[in-house]
């Protein structure tokens, strides 16, 4: 005999259980689906006169479901985005950040990017989770920083780009490309090949870093705006410019030499620069020196001529005269200034004889230039 024909089972008629009694509630039962919906049917009703298909009644659900329809269109925009209104899929106008509205779907519709945000791309390196040091690591990549030079030497160079979108450029970067990071990634590394196959190695590892970044900035920008991207480039920073790591120890060893060349070469410049001065110095005191001596013996030599000249035209006029003006004046120049003793010149015998003493009564004289000394005795 099937059991649903025993009454209740084999433990009597009923819902019994084994134990004798029937299944027990457990909790609180859930609300009844149909009975919820008709309860809202009641209400409604209620709400609008003559019952829902009634001309009021449409009407009613017709401006409740508009105004739901129109107040979708409100929308925000965050700090770091702008909003992108589209009519029927075409650009009509940007918004800034803040509470706006634009027409319900599927009139307009609305994108959000994140334009006001500066974003950065590493080109040459890129950041790995280290666990062992519980963070991130920084891992080269040669095949973007390995680059060739114009003086045919190989330089690795890491470098990061700073870029965001420009205010008036949002559409372009929405419709013109589709990819934007690999496209300022890949124009960033062109730029930098470019900028560097046209330098020297030794420029670009000293003091050519901030040139070479303005030159890949503006390479860049010219590169994206002929793409129409709308995309801004704000930097390019150089975070590592070395030769490649086979040949960095030798590299290494050239660079101290010449420096210490250039510094020798500074020292024997500064050495020069002190020394050529004095002696120009020293060689134009002397030309002066000479300059005056010339002077001075010409405009004695034209004083003395001048002189004897008018002595012999004098003398032209008085010969007498004029030579025993000129014995006088010579032998006053020669025994002038010495010493004189009077001997007595006959055959008396008698030796010294008293004599006046003239140098002692009168005060000596210097002699001048032209008189000639006399050390003996007269």
């Amino acid at each position: 005999m099937p059991w649903k024909n025993q009454g209740g089972g084999p433990w009597g008629s009923g819902p019994k259980g084994p134990w004798g009694s029937g299944p027990q509630p457990v909790g609180p039962r859930p609300p009844d689906l149909e009975d919820l919906l008709r309860r809202g049917q009641d209400r409604l009703q209620q709400l609008l006169p003559g019952g829902y298909f009634s001309g009021v009644g449409i009407t009613l659900i017709l401006l409740i479901v508009l105004a739901f329809w129109l107040l979708s269109g409100f929308f925000r925009v965050q700090s770091e985005e702008l909003g992108v209104v589209l009519r029927f899929g075409k650009h009509v106008r940007t918004v800034q950040p803040g509470l706006n509205y634009h027409l319900p779907y599927p009139i307009e519709t609305v994108l959000l990017p994140k334009a006001l945000r500066v974003s950065t791309i590493s080109i040459g390196m890129t950041l790995i989770d280290d666990p062992t040091r519980r963070g991130r690591s920084i891992r080269d990549v040669p095949e973007e920083s390995l680059m060739l030079t114009g003086d045919e030497n190989i330089v690795d160079v890491d470098f990061t780009v700073l870029w965001r979108i420009k205010p008036d450029g949002v559409g372009d970067f929405l419709f013109n490309i589709q990819n934007p990071e690999g496209t300022v990634k890949a124009v960033a590394e062109s730029a930098m090949r470019e900028v560097i196959g046209r330098s020297q190695i030794q420029p670009i590892l000293t003091g050519a870093r901030n040139v070479t970044e303005q030159n890949v900035q503006e390479l860049m920008q010219r590169t994206l705006d002929s793409y129409g991207s709308g995309i801004l480039i704000t930097q390019v920073q150089m975070q590592k410019v070395d030769p490649p790591a086979q040949v960095i120890d030798a590299f290494r060893d050239v660079q101290a030499a010449r420096s210490d060349s250039e510094r020798l070469q500074n020292e024997a410049q500064t050495y020069a620069n002190q020394v050529v001065p004095q002696a120009r110095g020293r060689a134009a005191q002397i030309l002066q020196a000479a300059e005056g001596y010339k002077e001075q013996a010409v405009a004695e030599a034209k004083g003395q001529s001048a002189r004897f000249l008018k002595v012999y035209d004098e003398y032209k006029k008085a010969p007498d005269v004029t030579r025993e003006r000129i014995y006088l004046e010579t032998m006053e120049r020669v025994l002038g200034g010495s010493e004189k003793l009077v001997y007595d010149g006959g055959s008396s015998g008698q030796g010294v004889v008293p004599f006046l003493p003239l140098n002692e009564l009168t005060p000596k004289r210097a002699p001048t230039p032209g008189q000639q000394s006399s050390g003996g005795t007269r």
